[in-house]
């Protein structure tokens, strides 16, 4: 289950359905994304085909991330059987 969001547009897209703040282009895989999260109970769980699943290191070590388009993923760090902190980001720039 997703328990918390570092991202407030993300948060208001899968709580409020709010679409605003969010490329439409991304929108199915996000929701795809989302709903996996929704339902892991724990991080490998997102480790699917196409979602370029994988650990994160140095100063992010202990969070986890999944490909949302080009360089921009889903992280989230996680807590007994849930995802916390989801965040979009583009911790490539």
């Amino acid at each position: 289950m997703i328990a918390s969001f570092r991202n407030r547009a993300l948060s208001r897209y899968w709580l409020k359905n709010d679409r605003s703040k969010i490329r439409p282009d991304w929108m199915p895989r996000l929701s795809q994304i989302l709903q996996a999260l929704e339902a892991a109970h724990k991080p490998e769980a997102l480790d699917l085909p196409g979602l370029s699943f994988h650990r994160l290191r140095a100063d992010q070590a202990g969070r986890f991330a999944v490909s949302v388009s080009r360089n921009w993923r889903i992280t989230y760090g996680w807590d007994g059987e849930n995802a916390i902190d989801v965040d979009l980001e583009d911790y490539h720039g």
